[in-house]
């Protein structure tokens, strides 16, 4: 049932994938089921709104990464991180949480699924010095992007970018851009079966 949906929904979205790569998603899906029963990983419980929310609107950000090697900071159970690893088998992805719960659960689906791309690290934001910086820093945990770009300011590469997923778009949110960042696209996303809207933007730090 699953495999069939995500098949028509990959289709919808123009996404190719390996029989590994959906056998994959449908794992992580199953996994996120099965452990959100004693761990409360995620509010969504049914499998196929799982599919929806949290696979197919992760995967829609995939087209517009530039870059090799992203974080996504407060990743949660791995999302947006885990399905777009997945499918970006030649990039990595530092999935950064600060509960280790959501860090053991992340560290079974690496090994249970065989994801080779992808570092669980149990860490606040603020306290997390990478040794390499990021062509791009992933994030939909944030209220705020100005809460983002405060909480994540010391993570991109000189030329690195950030990646805010939001649903809809506040007119005062994007006026309080905090000095120094500028917004350089707006991308509107389109989520199978999902009548909300979603939107991700990317920003990043102006040329001094």
């Amino acid at each position: 049932m699953l495999s069939a949906q995500l098949d028509e929904y990959l289709s919808e979205m123009n996404l190719s994938a390996t029989a590994e790569q959906k056998k994959q998603l449908i794992g992580f899906v199953e996994m996120l089921d099965k452990w959100n029963k004693a761990y409360n990983l995620t509010s969504i419980r049914d499998p196929q709104q799982m599919l929806i929310r949290h696979i197919m609107d992760s995967l829609a950000v995939s087209e517009h990464l530039v870059g090799e090697r992203f974080i996504d900071v407060g990743t949660g159970p791995g999302l947006p991180g885990i399905p777009l690893a997945i499918m970006n088998p030649d990039r990595s992805f530092v999935l950064l949480d600060s509960l280790g719960k959501r860090i053991r659960f992340q560290k079974q689906v690496q090994h249970e699924l065989g994801i080779k791309n992808i570092s669980s690290v149990e860490s606040r934001v603020e306290a997390y010095q990478p040794e390499v910086k990021f062509d791009g820093v992933l994030s939909r945990a944030f209220a705020s992007i100005e809460d983002m770009l405060h909480w994540c300011h010391h993570l991109p590469a000189d030329n690195g970018c950030y990646y805010a997923l939001k649903g809809q778009l506040a007119e005062d949110e994007m006026a309080n851009m905090p000095e120094g960042f500028e917004v350089t696209d707006i991308f509107e996303l389109k989520v199978p079966r999902l009548d909300e809207q979603r939107h991700l933007l990317r920003v990043v730090k102006k040329a001094q």
